[in-house]
Order: C-alpha cells, then sequence, then structure tokens
C-alpha cells in the first residue's frame, strides 16, 4: 500500500471526520476515470463515517492517467472505465505487478443531443459515419434529412472526450470497431464538460456516461444496425446488456487487494457502496435494495 503526502486530492473525505489521531490514519489514493470521479466522491465521503481511520484521496484524470499512476505506484485504486490493454497489463507484470480488476458497477455511454434535435435514433454506422475515418463520412445534419431550429449552417459539430479518457477509448472500440476517430472534434475534459457544451449548441452531437445526463439534452434510442432493437440507454438496459454500449466500470489494484484496500472495495461491492453507485445514476453490480 502506497503513501503519497504531496498528492492534492479532490477530497480528503475521512479527513473531515472525527476520532482517532490523524497521524494513525491510512490515506489510499485513488485516481482515474472522470466518468466514475463523482461517483468515487462520493463513496469516499461515505466510508469517511464508516471508518474515520481511512482517508481516501481522490482525484480524476481520465482512466489512462489512473492506471499509468497504478503501474508507477503512485495510487493504491486506478479508476477505469474501459479494461486494460495488453500493452498496460504487460508493463504492469515488468514492474512486478499483476494488476486485478474489480467491477464495481455498470455504466451505458450515451449519445446526447441539443433539445433541438429531432433524431430520436441512431445505429452504430450512422455514428460511425458522424465521428470515424471513412468513404462514409457525414458532416452536415441534412445529410442525414433534418434540419434544427438554431443550428442554420447544419455544420454537426462532434464533441468528443480527450485521448486519454476510456470513454473515448470504449466509444472507439465498440461503436467505431476499433477504427480512427476523424479530426476537428471538439474534445472535452470530462463528462460532465461535453453535456454543458451540448446542452448549449443546437448543432452539436455528444458522448458521454448516462450519469452525467442533465434535462438540458436528449438522450436518442441506439441500435448495433437497421435489423436490432433499439435501445434508449437506462441503468436497467445498462444491466442488462440490452444497450449496445454498455460498459462495467472497474477499479484496478496492482496485485490481489490487501488490508484497508481490500476492506474499502469490499464495502463498495456492498448493498451500502452499491446503494451509493445507483443513486449516482449507474447500474449495481447486484440488486439492491435502498432506503
Amino acid at each position: 500500500m502506497n503513501r503519497f503526502s504531496k498528492t492534492i486530492p479532490l477530497i480528503l473525505a475521512a479527513l473531515a471526520c472525527g476520532g482517532g489521531d490523524r497521524q494513525d490514519r491510512v490515506v489510499l489514493q485513488n485516481k482515474g476515470s472522470d466518468t466514475m470521479v463523482n461517483v468515487a466522491q462520493s463513496w469516499a465521503e461515505a466510508y469517511g463515517m464508516v471508518n474515520p481511520s481511512v482517508a481516501i484521496a481522490v482525484t480524476g484524470g481520465g482512466s489512462g492517467t489512473g492506471i499509468s499512476a497504478l503501474l508507477n505506484g503512485t495510487v493504491d485504486i486506478a479508476n477505469a472505465s474501459r479494461s486494460m490493454s495488453a500493452e498496460e497489463i504487460a508493463t504492469a507484470r515488468e514492474h512486478g505487478h499483476e494488476p486485478v480488476e474489480h467491477t464495481v458497477g455498470f455504466d451505458a455511454l450515451a449519445v446526447f443531443l441539443h433539445p433541438n434535435n429531432p433524431i430520436g435514433s441512431f445505429t452504430f454506422s450512422q455514428l460511425a459515419d458522424i465521428y470515424g475515418e471513412g468513404a462514409g463520412a457525414v458532416d452536415n445534419w441534412s445529410q442525414l434529412g433534418i434540419s434544427i431550429p438554431g443550428c442554420e449552417s447544419g455544420e454537426i459539430i462532434r464533441v468528443s472526450r480527450q485521448n486519454n479518457s476510456g470513454t473515448y477509448e470504449y466509444f472507439k472500440e465498440v461503436v467505431l470497431s476499433h477504427g480512427e476517430f476523424r479530426l476537428g472534434s471538439r474534445d472535452m475534459n470530462g463528462s460532465s464538460e461535453v453535456v454543458d457544451l451540448v446542452a448549449n449548441t443546437p448543432c452539436a452531437i455528444g458522448y458521454s456516461g448516462l450519469a452525467y445526463a442533465t434535462p438540458a439534452v436528449k438522450m436518442p434510442c441506439v441500435a448495433i444496425d437497421g435489423d436490432a432493437a433499439c435501445v434508449v440507454p437506462s441503468e436497467e438496459s445498462a444491466l442488462n446488456g440490452t444497450y449496445p454500449i454498455a460498459r462495467p466500470l472497474f477499479m484496478y489494484t496492482a496485485g490481489e487487494a490487501q488490508g484497508a484496500t481490500k476492506e474499502y472495495l469490499d464495502w463498495i461491492l456492498s448493498d451500502a457502496g452499491q446503494c451509493i453507485i445507483q443513486k449516482a445514476g449507474y447500474a449495481p453490480t447486484h440488486a439492491v435494495t435502498c432506503g
């Protein structure tokens, strides 16, 4: 277990709780996915009340950033909205670590549109024509047979995530079939920035985790192809796998979790921890009854 007093966290939840000598407290460093950062902060705050002797320092930065920190030995837990790559696993093993993957919830990667946009559904091929490289490039909403109030030019403003994001990688893997993103998108640091830009830009389209959806954007249903069912993103469709861009959410440790790290992960997977992720807008790993 690593301790690093110079890391600047977004939150040190347990330090705000009374009881015990601060010098005796364990600080767990938890870094990674921006999709997961809000729920990770909520977990940290709640666990500080459950076990005041442990403080959880949570920072974002993207799945790739968290995994790199785990490989470098500067965090105890890396949050990721994608699986570790074969290259990352090989690097971990070169450093003498066997990374262990812990599934802590499920998410639906939603497509976001401005409320003025009349489109109600997309197939993977349509999304790939908008976001991906290739001969079928779609640059204007008129190519899809629509016009949007407030979007006089009809230009499709593609809102994406930065390439260190697990959301970016998962969209590339599943929707673009491992193809490349086209240049010219507006790449946001976090999920909330994607939603904010789309909400204020009638010409825009974006994608990110369902938990960041607000009433200021609409979410069309998505189908793998024209013959498949078009499914709206929801907690239920993420958990049962009917939504085609559903994904697990992970926490990684460099080897089997031990001590305070194991106790924290066990609590996250308990009903108490899973009720928190459900409240945050994600699907829990198992059915829970929450008060």
